[in-house]
């Protein structure tokens, strides 16, 4: 590995077959840069707090705005790429569920996964509809600072990850970060809050077959990572953009899916707080 400057080819190379190949390219060099720049928020919160839901309903209020989902169903249909084969590439597992069931051997691999499609997702170009929108707004479901403050974090202290996976995991997660520094920024953060009861009801509600073994303890230590980043600032982190970006704490507690009350209070904060980062 180079020890400055861009990546060494042969890293380069690997990047490429991670992120894909317009991840090491300027997003100016893909497409036509936006009317103006884009502001990019994640929505972040518990397992099962409702994030799917409120990214719809963003969607119907704000639809010229761009949403990326989180790639969920990419974990858990790990595609076997690079080897020849008659037909499309075979699924070789689900490691959502794989690190759900044995988190010892399997959490390292999941946390590495997730954070390059997250890093994937934004180092996309961007949109049509972004490029054309007079007040580009790009919404993330989750990010990839959370994959690392949050839900890494948690499984290195539940000791799943050990200190030589997590010293590793925080290596590459720090290089590219700062490598792609200029693609990658956060306008802000939309924090979902609700209590661990209310996620994990909500958890049994939708039923995700991944999730069936999953316990109240555990939504309860994410419940608290969360809490020490967004409400107490008392978590560690190594990016100073990130520690000066704002939080806009939203109470989910209560039921919004249906709530049309609810909602347009929700939306008219989201609103206001975009407006405001200007």
């Amino acid at each position: 590995m180079a020890a400055l400057g861009r990546p060494a080819p042969q890293l380069r190379l690997l990047l490429r077959a991670f992120l894909g190949p317009m991840a090491l390219s300027q997003r100016s060099a893909s497409a036509p840069a936006p009317r103006r720049a884009p502001r990019r928020l994640s929505v972040e919160g518990n397992i099962a707090v409702g994030k799917s839901t409120f990214v719809k309903l963003l969607l119907k209020t704000f639809p010229k705005w761009h949403i990326a989902a989180e790639p969920i169903t990419t974990w858990q249909n790990i595609q076997a790429v690079g080897t020849p084969t008659a037909g499309p590439p075979q699924s070789v597992g689900n490691l959502l569920d794989m690190m759900y069931q044995q988190p010892s051997r399997w959490s390292y691999t999941f946390q590495m996964f997730s954070f390059l499609s997250r890093l994937r997702s934004q180092l996309a170009p961007y949109p049509e509809s972004l490029l054309q929108a007079q007040e580009p707004v790009q919404i993330f479901e989750r990010s990839v600072y959370s994959d690392r403050y949050i839900f890494a974090k948690n499984l290195f202290e539940n000791r799943f990850l050990n200190d030589v996976e997590w010293a590793v995991y925080q290596n590459w997660h720090s290089f590219l970060l700062r490598e792609f520094s200029n693609n990658i920024f956060q306008d802000g953060f939309i924090y979902l809050r609700a209590s661990p009861q209310v996620c994990f009801k909500r958890l049994r509600q939708r039923a995700r077959t991944e999730e069936k073994d999953l316990e109240l303890g555990y939504l309860e230590q994410l419940h608290a990572q969360h809490e020490d980043w967004f409400i107490h600032k008392v978590t560690e982190l190594h990016f100073e953009d990130l520690k000066k970006a704002p939080v806009l704490v939203l109470d989910v507690n209560e039921d919004f899916s249906e709530q049309a009350a609810k909602q347009e209070e929700l939306m008219t904060k989201v609103s206001t707080f975009v407006k405001n980062l200007e």
